[in-house]
């Protein structure tokens, strides 16, 4: 579960600037959305609204960054250039913080760098300033010199100085982080950093606005549950879905016999693939989905049905289906998964190609589910959700940009409004900014403007 996200100085955000999803004391309503874990009360979802250029998808592509540079253990050769605050001559650090709960676990790690190099890095488990924060790795970049200091039973022993000294002088790497690097170290005082590399690996998803459903034919082909959870969440939305079903073809079948040199490379690529399932895009635009199991080798591709005059049955691939409709098969299993386990799905412009009032239902329906374990964020425009019976005021953010182009963060929890007030009409009204600003826009006479003179 995520508690905070603090960044700095990432695209733009210029200044510090903290998004967090702990509840405010005084809120009384919607108690059900708090979540007690490990001693510490988290909400179970958040909106961020702000106009066009304002930064809130800015803060989902800094987390969605962070992830990169964790679990891709990525070079951070020209990171600097391309995703620092620009309007500064400045020349300070870029600053990611992160605290997140995992297995009853309460994680803070840092990450801080500059001119591609990373100053420091550190992941502690959190004391909720209550106790001492326990470290758990640290390591600091003078130059081209790394300093590692590992957790306290490590420090002590002779195993952990001469781990130490090998990481210092022959693994790290100025460039790249370490997390995940030191879970590929086999021993068991690192396993804490094990378990919090795996939030991000497993329990942190992030859903931007052309992501298209990865993988579904292989869960659906897999999974009969998740096949009728999907058909009758899709049903219920009256799109005309009557069901989904996976065509699934040998290797051969699907690319032909002949073209043996394509069967070679994605065996190749499928037999180096950890989870033997890989994706591929045909020429149509259409995911296929390759998996190795004990019968063969197959391809899948997902199908819809919908049915016609005299109620005949036509299946279409997915690239045949609007936007609208891949947009919320892409949330079957990011629902699924929020309901049943404690993961965090965050989804930039959550709206896109919905229509506003299946959206507020589908969101509306999440709100009030008492039994859901996971949380929900999501950037949007639809003021039609600014609704304190599917909000409370704490989980409802705004980005504005100020006169510099910095982004600033603030919750509706700032304003103390009444839990009775119509939000939505305040918000459209400017009383929360992150609007547009259109006064100069009446002024202008397009008719002037003619491009073929």
């Amino acid at each position: 579960m995520l508690v905070r996200f603090i960044v700095n100085n990432i695209l733009s955000f210029g200044e510090e600037k903290e998004f967090n999803m702990l509840p405010m004391p005084r809120l009384r309503t919607l108690k059900e959305h708090k979540q007690s874990i490990s001693g510490l009360e988290v909400l179970k979802m958040a909106s961020i609204y702000g106009a066009n250029g304002a930064g809130k998808s800015n803060l989902i592509k800094s987390l969605l960054m962070l992830e990169e540079l964790v679990l891709d253990e990525s070079s951070l050769i020209n990171f600097s250039d391309s995703k620092k605050f620009k309007f500064t001559k400045e020349n300070k650090p870029q600053t990611f913080i992160i605290e997140f709960i995992h297995h009853e676990k309460i994680f803070l790690y840092g990450l801080e760098i500059l001119d591609n190099i990373v100053l420091s890095e550190e992941l502690y488990l959190s004391g909720l300033g209550k106790k001492e924060d326990r470290l758990l790795f640290e390591r600091t970049t003078d130059s081209k010199t790394n300093k590692i200091t590992l957790t306290t039973p490590l420090l002590s022993s002779q195993e952990g100085k001469v781990l130490t000294s090998v990481i210092e002088k022959n693994l790290a790497k100025p460039n790249k982080t370490l997390f995940k690097l030191l879970t590929t170290l086999q021993n068991p005082d690192l396993d804490e950093i094990n378990i919090a590399l795996e939030w991000f690996k497993d329990s942190l998803v992030i859903v931007t606005p052309n992501a298209k459903p990865s993988a579904l034919a292989h869960k659906i082909d897999s999974n009969k549950n998740f096949k009728i959870y999907t058909e009758d969440l899709m049903k219920s939305f009256h799109i005309g879905i009557d069901r989904v079903e996976v065509e699934k073809k040998s290797l051969e079948e699907f690319f032909g016999e002949d073209n043996l040199k394509r069967l070679d490379e994605i065996l190749e690529k499928l037999n180096s693939s950890k989870k033997r399932m890989i994706g591929l895009q045909i020429n149509d635009g259409q995911e296929i989905i390759i998996t190795k199991e004990e019968s063969g080798v197959y391809v899948k591709k997902l199908q819809i049905s919908h049915k016609g005059r005299d109620n005949i049955e036509v299946m279409f691939d997915l690239n045949e289906e609007s936007d609208g409709t891949i947009r919320l098969l892409d949330f079957a299993p990011a629902f699924q998964d929020i309901a049943i386990h404690q993961k965090v799905y965050i989804i930039d412009e959550i709206e896109r190609s919905i229509h506003p009032l299946l959206i507020k239902e589908l969101i509306s329906k999440f709100s009030k589910d008492t039994q859901s374990n996971g949380q929900l964020i999501f950037t949007t425009h639809e003021s039609n959700l600014l609704d304190q019976n599917i909000f409370r005021q704490d989980e409802i953010w705004f980005a504005e940009k100020d006169k510099n182009g910095c982004t600033d963060l603030y919750s509706l929890s700032d304003y103390k409004e009444h839990n009775t007030i119509d939000i939505r009409k305040g918000y459209l009204m400017g009383r929360y900014g992150s609007i547009p600003f259109l006064g100069n826009l009446k002024d202008l006479n397009w008719h002037d403007y003619n491009v073929e003179e």
